[in-house]
């Protein structure tokens, strides 16, 4: 198995496909880049996908290759952590409409020659899955022993359950939701308005300039993590305190410490993120609503997974995704007769807790996974 090409780190395929799209569209050929952890058993039943959030990729374990940082949940995949490729097969894949290497608006159409841009079709969080449950038939995958996400990756895990229930023992969403609200939906505008307004923008065609929207990404994503955090901990930890200055500067410089850092994290984005990706994945998530499809009730949703185990968790101080939106899980999934454990842990962090130092979260997502294990 350590000799197959298809696993191991910077990995790649084209599939042909079809793979046909919510929208109405087919995409062909359908790309993923991806990276496996760990040896698939004789069995093939130690596989776990790990579902990546809005801005993250497959390099879930693994040095980033643009930004150099170690992976993006080191904190939970590697040696002794709760995902542990001594035990499991671990797959993390770049989302569909993304920029690290799989099909979206930055890569070439076929058709063309040149980057689709804004002729990439829409996509839906579905679309993800079934591009994902592609990417497992290549890799000889029939079963799941877990799909583990959190945020936009905790959608995906829900969307897995919903869609492909007999291929999936366990799921775990964490910090996440089964549809955006019209708040979720109103930050988001924000973003896309943004990178539109930016005149770099050009309707989407600036890959051949090679002179990306910047101005208008960073800003749209210093718009975004605010929600990300919690007032408590930016009050922590910048307050009203100056930005190495004694005193104000009565201009528009970044006076203030969040000032700051926020302008640091939308500079800091647009190295590594493509600003036509960020409006596809935004839109995924807004049309994202599991009980859209069943008159409104999410227990329709889960039907076919009453033999799927679920583990929902929610942080105290998200206020993107607050525990009310996990309540409403767990009670869908109570209706629809299927097992399921919910924790609200406590963290300072805001949304973006399950990506920083919890180590109630690691023992929470540990007991479940060995517990199936030991089924």
């Amino acid at each position: 198995m350590t000799d197959d090409s298809r696993f191991g780190l910077a990995r790649s395929v084209t599939l042909a496909g079809p793979l046909r799209l919510d929208g109405g569209a087919r995409l062909a050929p359908v790309e993923i880049a991806y990276e496996t952890y760990g040896s698939l058993d004789a069995d093939g039943g130690n596989a776990i996908l790990i579902c990546h959030a809005l801005t993250g990729d497959q390099h879930v374990a693994s040095t980033h290759p643009i930004t150099g940082k170690p992976g993006w949940w080191t904190r939970m995949v590697g040696a002794g952590k709760p995902i542990d490729p001594a035990r499991h097969f671990i797959i993390c894949a770049n989302v569909l409409g993304s920029c690290l290497g799989s099909s979206g608006p930055g890569t070439i159409d076929p058709a063309t020659g040149a980057p689709y841009a804004m002729r990439f079709p829409v996509i839906t969080i579905r679309d993800m899955v079934r591009a994902q449950a592609m990417l497992l038939d290549h890799l000889g995958v029939g079963t799941l022993a877990a799909a583990v996400g959190g945020s936009m990756g905790g959608m995906q895990v829900l969307q897995w359950a919903a869609t492909y229930p007999d291929r999936l023992r366990s799921a775990v969403a964490i910090a996440s939701t089964a549809r955006h609200s019209a708040q979720n939906i109103a930050f988001h505008e924000v973003g896309r308005q943004a990178i539109m307004a930016d005149p770099k923008w050009a309707g989407g065609d600036y890959y051949a300039a090679g002179d990306p929207p910047a101005a208008g990404l960073a800003v749209a994503r210093m718009a975004a993590h605010i929600t990300y955090l919690s007032e408590a901990g930016l009050t922590e930890k910048f307050g009203r305190r100056l930005q190495a200055r004694d005193a104000k500067s009565f201009g528009f410089d970044a006076d203030f410490q969040i000032e700051s850092y926020l302008r640091h994290q939308g500079i800091s984005f647009v190295d590594r993120f493509d600003a036509n990706s960020y409006l596809y994945i935004t839109r995924a998530m807004d049309y994202f609503d599991l009980a859209e499809e069943h008159g409104g009730l999410l227990a329709g949703a889960f039907q076919g997974a009453k033999r799927t185990r679920f583990c929902l968790v929610s942080f105290d101080t998200d206020w993107l995704y607050p525990t009310a939106e996990s309540r409403a899980i767990v009670h869908a999934l109570n209706a629809a007769g299927a097992p399921v454990s919910f924790v609200e842990l406590s963290s300072p962090f805001g949304h973006d807790a399950f990506l920083l130092d919890v180590p109630e979260l690691n023992r929470v997502v540990d007991g479940f996974l060995r517990a199936g294990e030991d089924r």
